[in-house]
């Protein structure tokens, strides 16, 4: 899905030629030398050099067949500073993760955290009838805390469970594949992780293979425990060998199967393969009733679906709060985390269980209200995955100036952006020492798409400017479309340091 094919380069009559050109048009007071007039078509506020700048991405023939959407805001006045196919509702990808992030920050709050809890009924040092682990959308769920959750049990003096281990999924709908994902079914890659209301290890599995003596079979660990059945071995060979380890992961039933062959280096490190699993909806289940036994907790039932009955509170995990787990949106680009946060926006804003439709229609009703919306937007999905989404460069600047002027909710989201050269997917980008912590933005990568929408921070204290720039159809020139997008960044760094 994430091509890495080079583009044809732009050369020196490209747009980097242009944009180089249109920063020499301005005079060391920052104001052009011959400015045009501008066009009747154009709103008063446009900047000539910054316009010429975007018509020239534009119409550039490198790009040639490329949908290009831009759109450069003052974020103090709202003025459009240069545009192009602005209203334009185009795919953009990643950074469909700015209205997910902006539309939980307004709906759920900053401080917002999930929860997972055990229940039953405790009587002595059993729990009588079944042990309910329920969930409400929690991203961020581990092997580590199920296994403090089992500690929790453990502090109750409980040392079996008469009855099965329930799975209480009943915050989401049974939907787990989220909208679009179906266009790539046979990727395991965990990019394309499944969601649920109980989620654990972002709905993946992870298996860690470790050199034995040579000869001998290497030790193959799969986790999160108890979800997978393995048929196979991994052979330990001598050292300097090569690694050739191989997995095979098909669905088997509510569980998953695993075929593993190939052989490890005895002096290699370990080899680990991290995949999605097929059905979500019962690994925390598997592995909570595995963690169970190594705590010296016997279970005498099974693991499976249902609402489970009213018992006791036996323990509770909350993650962290919603703030933080933004980061991994705005700076990893998680997608498993977009689609969580996404689909938990319907279960807390509809009657539940929560539909992702449902999502779409509270993000649509958000933008509406904040005059960020334009025709043929839609979201579908909340990470901009496969071919789902569709918005506008100007809404998304306006998006991201109502973020900015909005006192609640500003420090969080433009804290969980990649800062330019610093961290996050910018992190080899804008690394002069003029550019270096100056962008917040979040970056798109598709196929056919290539995407860069946020902030140039002003050094003189006033509010920054908001650029979002979108191009479609750039399959085999995502570089060109890259290297466009950045320089064009730095030219609006370069106008704003005279203005």
């Amino acid at each position: 899905m994430f091509s890495r094919a080079r583009g044809k380069p732009l050369g020196r009559r490209g747009v980097a030629g242009l944009l180089a050109g249109a920063i020499a048009l301005a005079s060391p007071d920052g104001r052009p030398d011959a400015p045009a007039a501008p066009s009747a078509a154009r709103p008063p506020d446009v900047v000539p050099e910054l316009d010429a700048a975007v018509r020239a991405i534009a119409s550039e023939r490198a790009l040639g067949g490329a949908a290009v959407g831009i759109a450069i805001l003052d974020v103090d006045s709202g003025h459009v500073l240069a545009a192009v196919n602005e209203h334009t509702a185009m795919n953009p990808a990643s950074n469909a993760k700015l209205y997910t992030a902006a539309a939980a920050l307004a709906t759920l709050h900053g401080d917002h955290r999930y929860e997972t809890t055990l229940s039953g009924r405790v009587e002595g040092s059993a729990v009588a009838g079944p042990l309910v682990l329920r969930g409400y959308g929690d991203p961020s769920l581990t092997t580590a805390d199920l296994w403090e959750l089992v500690q929790g049990v453990r502090e109750f003096g409980v040392t079996r469970v008469d009855g099965d281990v329930v799975v209480d999924q009943e915050f989401y709908d049974d939907q787990t594949t989220p909208p679009a994902f179906e266009q790539q079914p046979n990727e395991w890659a965990s990019f394309r992780a499944p969601v649920s209301a109980v989620a654990l290890d972002e709905n993946c599995v992870t298996m860690t293979v470790r050199p034995s003596s040579p000869g001998n079979p290497a030790h193959v660990i799969f986790d999160p425990p108890g979800f997978v059945d393995v048929d196979g071995s991994v052979r330990t060979s001598t050292a300097g060998g090569a690694d050739t380890v191989e997995l095979t992961l098909s669905g088997n039933g509510s569980r998953m199967s695993a075929k593993v062959s190939g052989a490890v280096s005895g002096d290699s490190r370990l080899v680990r393969f991290t995949r999605r699993a097929e059905d979500p909806r019962l690994l925390a289940g598997y592995a909570l009733a595995a963690l169970l036994e190594r705590a010296e907790v016997k279970v005498s039932g099974t693991v499976k679906l249902g609402p489970g009955r009213a018992g006791h509170l036996i323990a509770k995990h909350a993650s962290a709060p919603l703030s933080s787990l933004l980061y991994s949106l705005g700076k990893q680009s998680d997608n498993f985390y977009a689609e969580m946060i996404f689909k938990s926006l319907g279960g807390e804003g509809h009657a539940r269980p929560a539909h992702s439709a449902d999502s779409g229609e509270i993000v649509g009703r958000f933008l509406e209200r904040i005059g960020a919306s334009d025709p043929g937007v839609l979201m579908k999905n909340g990470s901009g995955l496969f071919d789902a989404d569709r918005v506008s460069a100007f809404g998304t600047a306006q998006l991201l100036r109502w973020a900015w002027r909005d006192p609640a909710i500003q420090p969080e989201y433009v804290a969980q952006l990649s800062v330019g050269g610093v961290d996050g997917t910018l992190r080899k980008r804008f690394r002069t020492e003029s550019m270096r912590r100056r962008v917040r933005a979040k970056t798109g990568t598709l196929d056919d798409v290539i995407a860069l929408s946020g902030y140039v921070l002003r050094t003189d204290g006033h509010g920054p400017v908001a650029f979002s720039i979108f191009f479609n159809h750039v399959s085999g020139k995502q570089d060109g479309a890259r290297h466009a997008a950045d320089r064009l960044v730095e030219l609006i760094a370069h106008w704003a340091d005279h203005h």
